[in-house]
């Protein structure tokens, strides 16, 4: 979440003074380094659990501002987007049944948000993209309106205008323009945090680097957005380019991404990665900062170091280090894993967590520096070869070894994951329950994302992409409140699904987005083949630009060559001779019932469907088929179950 209560550093004077608060922090850390001043003696675990909000459909529902003020708890905080919130998990000391008792603590936090949910007729769902998201939910109205959130939608924009062009290429390919970086707010994510020694810091964090593809690999959870297939862990893609300042030019000048895994191996100190942050990227947000840091290290007080921590917010490092300050008023070092994708289920990111922490833990007995075992674009190019692919990478390992991610993890990540458990005296049963998780999973091959493939896949082929992913969406609901691993879930199915009301559908969500186009100055022909090979019976006629600006049908081909059979003639006829010119069209976030009506009273046979004059789709008879279909099967199924209910001698 970050600090709140920043603004936006418009003027030069602004700058300069949070930019020398800045500097002073840096020095501050400096001398609290060289003097011992951090905590050594208990090595603490933290988790930061990010959800989505959807309503009884399926859908994102933007309440996370009226579910605060019901929960009113200290725990339960906003995240970027109204249909997202967060709930941060005290810390636990890592040592006996840590890992249990953060199950248990997030089960907790989960049920208390639950009651609150089940009043507000909505639901929490972990999942790293929520598979029935849509385009629509990515507008400005859904911003959780904090002044940090606008003035980082706001500080986006002046440094790379107000055009995001989001490009993913996976099983499916997604080309989109939105407008604005709140599309980052498709991403949830289960952050881990580990405390760290100084004096271990550098090693560890190098470790952390080199461990992110492996334990990223076993645990993908977001394989879809806006109903295309794209990369295992999406979230790593669209993180990326949605918070993305930098601008394109015409020189090859690098520039470094402020969503970065980084581009070398951390070498001296932790104050390196910070001083290079503040080099490379400058200041978004400022604060009154109150604090005369010099003064209270003067005075052996712990500074807050609030200005280096505010920038610190605006860098998004995979693997980031993080300064607070203990209950006990000495200030700690923590490495804050932003791999993971929020969800399947609680046990399964605590599973996620202790394999992180176990590796962690016990990498350096094994294999010493890893910087001397392996270049850092290996490890960089094996974390990016996760995040497309998932579990089935091809890695390269130390000395240049290559290996399938499944024969890493089986061979030396797990025995080295139990074994630094062990190192922490972690209970057994902890150990053999969470790494046992990461295990099965590892030998059935069905992470988050695979399930999710696997359930739409064999969705698709009955049902509507609409009811697919609310499917999808509805089975992960229950699969959640079991609290069951994903390995042991069954494929979705539509039984899944408690109600199916597409009453409630937007056209963006059923309109045929595969388009077939033709261009004015075509030959008449060249649109009848292709209505023909298609057997389709309309067909867009766009300009250069992609703007609509005519409708060709099969009716209007088959009047033409009828008469042309009559009267033959030696003209070419061209696209523009028989189209529709101007025809009437709808806007992807109009609903249903509009275009039904639009449809039927103008006794029409497709809308094309159009934003900001750029043609995006088009909805047909066949597309309500589908849906009536879809209606129709949900309630011969309710009839059976009704049947079935009154046969056992059950309630009807």
């Amino acid at each position: 979440m970050g600090d709140l209560r920043v603004r936006l550093a418009k003027t030069h004077t602004d700058l300069n003074r949070f930019t020398r608060y800045l500097l002073k922090d840096v020095e501050a850390l400096d001398i609290m380094l060289r003097e011992g001043w951090f905590e050594t003696d208990i090595i603490r675990i933290g988790a930061e659990q990010e959800m989505c909000l959807v309503d009884r459909h399926g859908k994102p529902a933007p309440v996370n501002m009226q579910l605060l003020e019901r929960l009113k708890h200290p725990n339960f905080v906003t995240e970027l987007a109204k249909f997202n919130i967060e709930a941060n998990v005290p810390p636990l000391t890592f040592e006996g049944n840590c890992f249990s008792e953060l199950e248990s603590n997030l089960n907790d936090m989960l049920h208390t948000l639950r009651e609150v949910t089940f009043e507000q007729d909505t639901q929490a769902i972990l999942t790293g993209i929520l598979p029935t998201i849509r385009k629509f939910d990515i507008n400005l109205d859904n911003l959780t309106p904090v002044d940090r959130y606008y003035s980082l939608m706001e500080a986006i924009n002046m440094m790379r205008g107000n055009r995001y062009e989001v490009r993913i290429e996976g099983l499916d390919e997604l080309n989109v323009l939105v407008d604005s970086a709140l599309i980052e707010a498709c991403n949830t994510s289960f952050q881990v945090h580990l405390q760290i020694k100084p004096d271990e810091f550098v090693r560890k964090y190098n470790i952390a680097q080199a461990i992110a593809a492996p334990v990223l690999a076993i645990a993908t959870n977001s394989p879809m957005l806006f109903g295309k297939r794209l990369w295992a862990e999406t979230r790593i893609a669209l993180f990326r380019q949605s918070i993305d300042t930098r601008i394109a030019s015409e020189h090859l000048r690098e520039r470094s991404p402020r969503v970065t895994f980084g581009s070398q191996w951390l070498q001296g100190s932790l104050l390196d990665m910070y001083k290079e942050d503040i080099m490379r990227f400058r200041v978004i947000f400022m604060s009154d900062i109150e604090e005369d840091v010099m003064e209270c290290v003067r005075n052996g007080q712990t500074p807050r170091l609030r200005a280096l921590n505010i920038h610190n917010s605006t860098v998004y490092r995979w693997n980031r280090a993080c300064y607070g300050i203990s209950a006990n008023g000495k200030p700690h070092l923590r490495i804050e894993n932003r791999v993971f994708p929020s969800g399947p289920t609680v046990v399964d990111e605590v599973a996620n967590a202790a394999f992180w922490i176990g590796l962690m833990n016990g990498f350096e007995d094994a294999y010493g520096d890893v910087t001397k075992l392996m270049d850092f674009d290996d490890a960089k190019s094996n974390f990016l070869a996760a995040a497309r692919v998932g579990l089935g990478s091809k890695f390269t390992w130390f000395n240049g070894k290559k290996i399938i991610d499944m024969d890493l993890i089986r061979k030396e990540l797990i025995p080295l994951a139990k074994e630094g458990l062990k190192k922490a005296n972690i209970n057994s049963e902890d150990i053999e329950k969470y790494i046992g998780i990461i295990e099965a999973r590892n030998e059935t091959g069905i992470t988050g994302s695979r399930w999710i493939l696997n359930s739409y896949a064999k969705l698709i082929k009955e049902t509507t992409k609409e009811e697919a992913t609310a499917a999808i969406t509805a089975a992960m609901a229950k699969n959640q409140e079991h609290n069951e691993p994903v390995h042991q879930w069954k494929d979705a199915s539509t039984s899944d699904i408690v109600e199916y009301e597409p009453t409630n559908m937007i056209v963006e969500e059923f309109m045929t987005t595969d388009l077939f186009t033709v261009k004015k100055d075509d030959l008449v022909e060249l649109s009848a083949d292709i209505i023909d090979w298609k057997r389709i019976r309309y067909m867009p006629v766009e300009d250069d630009e992609g703007r609509l600006i005519g409708l060709i049908s099969s009716r209007a081909l088959l009047r033409h060559f009828l008469r042309k059979s009559r009267y033959p003639d030696d003209k070419d006829t061209r696209v523009e001779d028989l189209m529709v010119k101007n025809p009437i069209t709808i806007t992807p976030q109009a609903t249903i019932y509009e275009a039904m009506d639009l449809m039927r009273n103008n006794q029409l046979g497709c809308l094309p469907v159009v934003n900001k004059d750029s043609l995006v789709g088009i909805i047909t008879e066949s597309n309500f088929l589908d849906i009536t279909a879809s209606l129709l099967k949900r309630l011969a199924q309710k009839r059976n179950n009704k049947k079935k209910d009154k046969d056992k001698g059950g309630l009807v």
